[in-house]
């Protein structure tokens, strides 16, 4: 699914216009961005969580020489997928709560 197909779901969905649809998109997108850049983590019960994890530096190998160089140490995004998200990949029914 492309940006524009999630659009188009997201419109049908609440009843509102692509174009809202697509700044809606584009502010939430850009919240999420912002705050991992910021070092913070962002939660979405059931869908997963976005948060951002230190890589340490290493050493790497040139596969076409050889010759061993050095990898810098790097901040990188990561995404879990919540339960809610992983259940409905699956195709398995959700838990009921009790």
């Amino acid at each position: 699914m492309k940006k524009s197909e999630l659009i188009e779901f997201a419109a049908a969905e609440a009843d509102i216009g692509k174009a809202a649809a697509g700044r809606a998109l584009d502010a939430i997108l850009a919240a999420v961005v912002k705050a991992v850049a910021k070092g913070d983590t962002v939660t979405l019960v059931g869908f997963g969580t976005f948060k951002s994890s230190k890589r340490a530096a290493r050493t790497g190998r040139n596969p076409q020489t050889g010759a061993e160089l050095k990898i810098a140490a790097t901040t990188v995004p990561r995404f879990t997928a919540g339960a809610g998200f992983k259940t409905a990949v699956a195709g398995k029914k959700a838990a009921k709560k009790k």
